[in-house]
């Protein structure tokens, strides 16, 4: 079958199983899997193969791109600790704890003969990075904290990057390379850094690209070469592609989206980046399925059984200590949270692409790549179809009240409403419109906020917690105004460095209170039950 033809085929059966997953109201990601496993047992065409030139060529930077561009680096720095420690640290702890349980499984159930731990530090290496796709969609879908949607994600984004270096430390050593601790340690900080610092880069150089051009379809260009351009520029040079794309995908979508475009070019461009994701998805998901070969799984059950429940223990090992030590910072969580957290770590086509890139002559290569495919099959199919379930029984979701949907469409509206009337405001004076054509168009939008606002009213009237949340989002912006204008007066030397140390800290002090509430971290004691439904 021709290339271009299996590639119709597979959007046209992408198509049909989303209408399908819709209809029966189970994750997109999870169906694809399905479909494609389906469709490979019963050879129904030749599809193209996942290979590590499709992925890292094509699909993998735009993704990663998409997912960095709608990451609003606000939310990813006040998170930062969390984040950072599940991705690099946490990262490298939970493949080494995989490593050492699935070690002493497979010697001591006598699974496979001669498997030890430079085999089992491979495959670790390759499964250890989580794709959030799946379950980042059923989040927003169920209207889970958005906290916690950000830790998901943001620690995907960073973890692939490390995982992609650390598989490419392992496999040198096991095919011959010398190894010293220093050493991993150096090559890991300078491959991960340089991938920041060129990310950086381009990201910069097309932001300030941007700034200077008024043209949609030159901006959605321009936002294509980021994406793809940081990637291939970071691996050329044998740096991290991932996390440049990553970099590069924040400061494209944090500075140049509000720096340098138009509100009609960043509607044209956020357009296309969803769609592009749509399609990159379904592509990636279909050939998961299509690539596995079910009777190869099936023979090497024990060891992929073996090999998932080291990876779900490992992972639960590291979660639950970072959320232990995260106690005693102001990014602490709720312990249920922990728990969606170590659920949530789904495995993706990085890691098959990673263990398929292994050379043929590679010790235990074919159980490796069943190992592999199991544990992400595995993944998820049964992870992904638990998680709503989970999500409702730990109460974190799936709670909200009938007004919720109301009141976030009335809020959506009237914030619509005061950018159009800003933007009225703008013409006004620049006296782009005519005079008359611009007061008949405030007036028609001053009604439309009057009956917006009576909305609203009429909403928080029927349940407190929407005027509860706007009164924390209101606490914490003028807290930070507060602590701005403190700043200003110590740098004036209008007041002096133990005022300024004192009046800080207590502004500190109700800001972390403000981000927790903003948050719905639940306090010392509280039952999950209560902070469930706070964060509903």
């Amino acid at each position: 079958m021709h290339f271009e033809l299996a590639f119709v085929l597979i959007f046209a059966i992408a198509t049909a199983v989303a209408i399908a997953a819709r209809y029966f109201k189970i994750p997109y990601t999870v169906a694809l899997v399905v479909a494609g496993l389906l469709l490979g047992t019963f050879k129904a065409f030749e599809p193209p193969h996942l290979t590590k030139e499709l992925l890292f060529a094509i699909i993998l930077p735009g993704l990663l791109f998409e997912a960095a561009f709608h990451v609003e680096f606000r939310k990813f720095w006040k998170n930062k600790m969390a984040i950072h420690a599940l991705a690099i640290p946490g990262l490298l702890a939970s493949a080494g704890l995989t490593a050492f349980i699935l070690t002493r499984v497979v010697d001591g159930l006598d699974f496979v003969h001669g498997f030890g731990m430079l085999s089992a530090l491979v495959f670790a290496s390759v499964i250890v990075s989580t794709d959030p796709i799946a379950v980042v969609a059923l989040f927003k879908s169920l209207g889970a904290p958005k906290r916690l949607l950000i830790l998901v994600e943001g620690e995907s984004l960073l973890n692939d990057g490390s995982a992609v270096v650390l598989f490419t430390l392992i496999v040198a050593v096991a095919t011959g390379g010398q190894f010293t601790v220093g050493g991993a340690l150096f090559d890991f900080i300078k491959v991960f850094g340089m991938g920041v610092l060129m990310g950086s880069a381009v990201g910069f150089a097309v932001a300030q690209v941007i700034k200077r051009v008024d043209d949609a379809m030159v901006e959605i260009t321009l936002t294509v070469i980021a994406a793809y351009g940081s990637f291939v520029l970071a691996e050329h040079f044998h740096y991290s592609g991932v996390i440049a794309s990553v970099v590069a995908g924040m400061l494209c979508g944090n500075w140049a989206t509000h720096e340098g475009m138009s509100p009609a070019t960043r509607i044209a461009v956020e357009s296309f980046w969803e769609y592009l994701a749509f399609a990159l998805n379904s592509v990636v998901f279909l050939l998961i399925g299509l690539e596995v070969q079910l009777s190869s799984l099936l023979a090497s059950w024990k060891p992929i059984l073996a090999a998932y429940v080291a990876v779900m223990v490992a992972r639960a090992v590291v979660v639950y200590g970072v959320s232990a030590l995260l106690r005693f910072t102001k990014e602490k969580m709720p312990w249920t949270w922990s728990a969606v957290l170590t659920w949530s770590g789904l495995r993706g086509a990085i890691s098959m692409v990673l263990v398929l890139g292994l050379p043929t002559d590679f010790p235990h290569r074919e159980l490796l790549v069943n190992m592999t495919f199991g544990v992400v099959v595995l993944s998820i199919i049964f992870q992904g179809l638990t998680m709503a379930p989970l999500l409702r029984k730990l109460r974190i979701t799936g709670l909200k009240d009938a007004f919720q949907e109301q009141y976030e469409l009335a809020r959506g509206r009237l914030g619509a409403i005061h950018a159009a009337q800003a933007a009225l405001e703008s013409m006004r004076r620049a006296r782009e419109i005519p005079g008359d054509v611009v007061t008949q168009l405030e007036k028609d939008y001053q009604e439309k906020e009057v009956v917006a606002e009576k909305e609203l009213t009429a909403l928080k009237q029927q349940s407190m917690r929407f005027h509860e949340e706007e009164h924390q989002e209101a606490v914490r912006r003028v807290l930070i105004v507060e602590k701005a204008a403190l700043l200003k007066a110590y740098q004036s030397a209008t007041i002096g460095k133990e005022a300024f140390a004192r009046l800080t800290a207590d502004l500190d002090e109700r800001i972390a209170a403000a981000d927790a509430a903003e948050n719905h971290v639940p306090p010392e004691g509280e039952t999950p039950a209560v902070a469930g439904a706070a964060s509903a």
